[in-house]
């Protein structure tokens, strides 16, 4: 990571992310939720110190604030900052925010840029376009292939094997009554 307080405050999100999924994967739910909002804020700093473009701060921003539980100030705050999409992770910042919204619209739009990226965006664009229509079965085909990716991972962001993507787009699912729940020893 390039150096400078942007990548100081990027590290110190990362591990705070990292013990705040560790907690929930230990069932400590308050604790982890409390250290996950913790995280979204440092991911936030970092994205205010950091050079144009630096998107996976604000991806990390929402995601932790999604699985707190408390992503409305993010999701607003993510959505102006992005601004106009022009690139999968911008797409996916856009898309994650318009769920946290509850503007489908926006979501499907945004889930459709993501899939110039990497099969992993492509996967999450399918999770969201799923969610955004309201079709529980393509949902939880597209988040059992989001958590077997994970399964085979052999490293994690945080240094925690948790599939966040997954836990992520279950907490949005879960608003809507569309949550699968995968079975795994990545989710809590």
């Amino acid at each position: 990571m390039e150096p400078g307080p942007h990548a100081e405050e990027m590290q110190a999100a990362i591990g705070i992310d990292g013990d705040g999924l560790r907690r929930l994967l230990d069932g400590d739910a308050a604790g982890g939720a409390a250290r996950l909002r913790e995280a979204a804020e440092r991911y936030r700093a970092s994205w205010e110190l950091a050079p144009p473009r630096s998107y996976g701060r604000l991806i990390g921003m929402l995601k932790a604030a999604v699985i707190a539980g408390d992503a409305s100030e993010a999701a607003a705050y993510a959505r102006e900052q992005v601004g106009e999409a022009d690139s999968p992770p911008s797409h996916y910042v856009l898309a994650m925010a318009a769920l946290v919204t509850g503007d489908d619209q926006s979501a499907r739009a945004a889930a459709a840029g993501m899939r110039a990226g990497s099969p992993a965006f492509g996967r999450a664009a399918d999770a969201i376009e799923a969610l955004a229509d309201a079709d529980a079965g393509r949902y939880a085909i597209a988040v059992r292939e989001i958590v077997t990716d994970f399964e085979g991972r052999d490293e994690h962001l945080t240094g925690v094997p948790i599939a966040d993507t997954a836990l992520m787009l279950e907490r949005l699912a879960e608003s809507r009554g569309l949550a699968a729940h995968p079975a795994s020893a990545l989710l809590p």
